[in-house]
């Protein structure tokens, strides 16, 4: 059986915790995870590894996990008739937990606080999560109503300026056709006659 290592991290090691690290967070997996995969990597418990990263390594990728975790967020976007859904899914997934494994025969002390220390984080997290999906649920669900109500005013006032633009028109063409009939008015016919003296006068009607 293989022990656990005792001995100092590398930068190797660092490096390699970091990566599998980032990546989990990524592809939205947990902390937990990686560490296991780390672990088994380097012949260390997942504890260690969880301790080597919260004590050392992580103050170093503040900008990667910043980078990760907007990586993560790009690949979990939903359409909007489906967020709840998803807030429903996340809400009943329970946290997921890796048993403890000793890579020998015991435990020691410092495995155990560790681990406990790790599982008490990453439900913190979890619940974290599913708040923030649920706020932006929230969120969605105010602005889609706002863009509603904002739809229907603009329809009612384009229905309004509709009527406002047919009743100019019926104006216009009454005004139109009361010129016509003023110039056939003073247009009017001609015709000649003649007076008692046997003269023609013209005569208007």
């Amino acid at each position: 059986m293989t022990m656990a290592r005792q001995d100092a991290w590398t930068q190797d090691e660092d490096v390699l915790l970091a990566e599998v690290v980032l990546r989990h967070i990524r592809e939205g997996s947990t902390q937990l995870n990686s560490f296991e995969e780390v672990g088994k990597s380097l012949s260390r418990t997942a504890a260690a590894c969880g301790f080597r990263w919260n004590s050392h390594v992580r103050k170093q990728y503040k900008s990667g996990i910043e980078l990760a975790k907007m990586q993560r967020k790009e690949n979990k976007k939903l359409p909007l008739v489906a967020k709840e859904e998803a807030v429903s899914t996340v809400t009943e997934t329970s946290v997921d937990i890796p048993q403890l494994q000793p890579t020998n025969s015991t435990f020691t002390m410092q495995d155990v606080v560790q681990y406990l220390t790790l599982v008490a984080e990453q439900t913190l997290n979890d619940s974290r999560d599913r708040q923030l999906i649920t706020h932006e649920y929230d969120k969605l669900l105010r602005e889609n109503e706002k863009l509603r109500n904002d739809y229907k005013k603009l329809f009612e006032k384009l229905s309004s300026v509709e009527d406002d633009y047919n009743a100019l028109l019926k104006i216009m063409e009454r005004a139109r056709k009361l010129i016509v009939l003023e110039e056939d008015k003073k247009e009017k016919k001609v015709k000649f006659q003649m007076d008692k003296n046997g003269n023609l006068e013209r005569v208007e009607k």
